[in-house]
């Protein structure tokens, strides 16, 4: 299966396909720290496809650099991960590049495309932010982009993935345009709202997918029926569990750091294998006593009476510890990760700001969650690297879709197919 990579972020969605083995002509990705996180997988893969994953975990150890890496693994010239903002300026040459890889690979064309543009714009909460910045953000129109890759290399079908607020975006003018666009361009579309712990991930993330194909192969492809699991065995603490317990700002990693064996959970899901033993990534960032303080009033508040800490509310109790004026706005902005759930609240690239919204649960902690923590929620395998600051790495996996929900959409694209 060759596919097409648009708006690739850290490459959750890819992940999915590269499991089932396909082979890639373009990672499309303006951030330039995320198109490094994806040379780092790439390396990965093409490393575990001819049995040399020992010099992977190399790297993993720091025993060798991040290019020496990526000339082992055959990815330092590789045009495959394609850092360029797609726009008017840029498209003629992405498609070239896809075109060069294409026939460098001596394959005839591609058969999926993936991807959805920035979704900042579409969200609700985003729309909230960005009030009336919103309707001229140019991102609101991105998937004219995607429509002129579909024009231009015809895939035998599609993946637009994207947030639920993209139905009711522009009061629901721009999720009609798609619509027309992708029609105007010989293409049938359904769609579905799916839940990322329906997908076995232990959080409750939603995101719209679209699965499109060429009309003339109406009676060939359907949406896919995505078999729902149910989770009546894990709870949240099951990806937190065995890592060690550390403090804000701190850094844990190599090897025998674990401090339990790998639960089913997390060999079950391609999180962690029973043999691996090597934590990188068990970073957090530093947090002030103020915040130290809201952090145990609201782990409190969630273990003793399964209540939410409202902001409002902490002003007539403690405040001390009250440092914004408004009250009312966003009261909500202290949330703990309930261990005791079966799925946690969504992983969001707000926590590059701030992790008020991704408390430990731990109240010995007093911390928001780790990288490594973050990356599990959203099913990352523990030996996926990320590249770039803290911050930027904490945007690259809130903007993920979850490896484990992309692999099961992966699968069945490559049965249809």
């Amino acid at each position: 299966m060759v596919v097409l990579d648009l708006f690739s972020g850290a490459g959750g969605l890819s992940e999915g396909f590269f499991r089932v083995n396909s082979t890639f002509v373009g990672h499309v990705e303006a951030d330039a720290y995320a198109c490094k996180t994806l040379k780092t997988r790439t390396a990965y893969w093409n490393l575990k496809n001819t049995n040399k994953l020992e010099i992977y975990y190399d790297y993993l150890l720091k025993k060798i650099s991040t290019e020496e890496l990526w000339q082992i693994a055959g990815v330092s010239d590789s045009q495959d991960v394609i850092n360029k903002e797609i726009s008017n300026n840029t498209f003629d040459d992405i498609v070239n590049t896809v075109k060069s890889n294409l026939a460098s690979k001596n394959l005839n064309g591609v058969d999926v495309i993936i991807g959805g543009p920035p979704c900042q714009a579409y969200s609700v909460i985003g729309r909230a932010r960005m009030k009336e910045a919103v309707s001229c953000d140019p991102r609101n129109f991105l998937y004219k982009y995607y429509v002129q890759f579909l024009e231009t290399f015809k895939p035998k079908m599609f993946i637009f993935e994207n947030v639920p607020g993209l139905k009711s975006a522009g009061n629901g003018q721009y999720f009609e345009d798609l619509k027309k666009a992708i029609d105007d361009t010989g293409y049938h579309i359904e769609l579905d709202e799916l839940i990322a712990s329906d997908f076995g991930v232990l959080q409750g993330r939603k995101r719209i997918i679209i699965v499109g194909w060429k009309k003339e192969n109406d009676k060939k492809y359907v949406y896919p029926d995505f078999e729902k699991i149910v989770n009546d065995k894990y709870f949240v603490s099951d990806v937190l569990n065995d890592l060690p317990k550390t403090t804000p700002g701190a850094k844990i990693e190599g090897k025998n750091k674990y401090t339990k064996p790998a639960n089913q959970y997390l060999q079950d899901s391609n999180i962690r294998d029973e043999g691996f033993d090597i934590l990188t990534q068990h970073e957090t960032r530093p947090h002030n006593d103020r915040d130290r303080e809201i952090y145990k009033e609201a782990i409190l508040a969630w273990d003793t009476r399964k209540e939410r800490l409202c902001y409002k509310e902490l002003s007539t109790r403690r405040s001390d510890l009250i440092t914004h004026k408004n009250t009312t706005s966003f009261t909500n902005r202290f949330n703990v990760i309930k261990a005791d759930e079966r799925a946690s609240h969504t992983i969001l690239a707000h926590m590059a700001m701030d992790g008020h919204y991704y408390i430990h649960p731990d109240i010995k902690q007093l911390r928001s969650l780790s990288i490594r923590e973050a990356a599990r929620l959203q099913s990352f395998p523990d030996d996926f690297y990320f590249e770039g600051p803290r911050t930027a790495i904490f945007r690259q996996i809130g903007n993920a879709v979850p490896p484990k929900m992309a692999e099961q959409i992966a699968k069945k694209i490559q049965e249809l197919i």
